[in-house]
């Protein structure tokens, strides 16, 4: 099943960069809009289960008094879309590649640890190519998680997925390749491929704004022959691809 969920107000919602904190609108409409899209994510085989709202809050406070986050392109409607598919699929072993200062990846992670948590995660794992970013990301989110479960490797993505000896539960994807930009995905899917479980969930930032680099990507998850069901959840100018395994 491919499919598009696409708010009505996608090309005006949007953020400041340097102020990911910014609200943008009410929270009423804000967790409706997500509400919309997690409900078409179900039609395509996501499970079925609803978030803690107040949990993500308390998520969303504690990284806003703690994360040092010099810039991101995650929004708040994503955040919160991102923490709910990790609070519906509860993934005992998630990798996330390309993580920056940790933002994106405690948007993951978060439904496992810290104040948003709602299950027990065993391995809740961020990487991030640069060896700077990726001490600052650890940084960040020892803040958040005092426990080790989810932490930071400075590493190569695909050698990360490569070396895995568990299922990968669930897989995001932010990563820029030399010389490839977002084009880096597929190389990172397919490398972990084989330790993506029937079920398994992958999450590819910018769908949309990721043009012509993502497209060998897009057409990878969007053959019914591979994947159950990709949704493309426009909520932003930015996009992600839900794809289900």
């Amino acid at each position: 099943m491919i499919d598009t969920f696409r708010s009505d107000d996608w090309q005006q919602y949007k953020m400041d960069y340097r102020d990911p904190h910014a609200v943008l609108e009410p929270a009423e409409r804000e967790a409706a809009v997500v509400d919309q899209a997690l409900a078409a994510l179900r039609r395509a085989g996501l499970p079925d289960g609803s978030y803690d709202a107040a949990r993500f809050l308390a998520h969303r406070q504690a990284v806003a008094e703690s994360f040092e986050i010099p810039w991101t392109a995650i929004s708040p409607r994503m955040q919160r879309l991102v923490y709910a598919i990790n609070a519906a699929v509860r993934p005992a072993n998630l990798i996330a590649a390309g993580v920056f200062c940790g933002f994106t990846f405690i948007a993951n992670a978060g439904a496992g640890v810290g104040p948003g948590a709602c299950y027990e995660a065993e391995n809740l794992i961020g990487v991030e190519i640069k060896p700077d970013e990726a001490a600052r990301a650890e940084r960040n989110v020892r803040l958040i998680d005092p426990t080790g479960t989810a932490r930071v490797l400075a590493d190569d993505a695909i050698e990360v997925v490569r070396r895995f000896d568990r299922p990968i539960d669930l897989l995001y994807l932010d990563a820029n390749g030399a010389g490839k930009g977002k084009g880096i995905y597929l190389d990172i899917l397919q490398a972990a491929w084989d330790r993506l479980p029937d079920g398994a969930v992958i999450l590819a930032h910018n769908s949309v704004n990721g043009g012509d680099a993502v497209a060998p990507y897009l057409g990878f998850v969007r053959d019914g022959n591979r994947c159950r069901g990709s949704v493309n959840v426009i909520l932003d100018p930015e996009g992600l691809e839900v794809s289900i395994k």
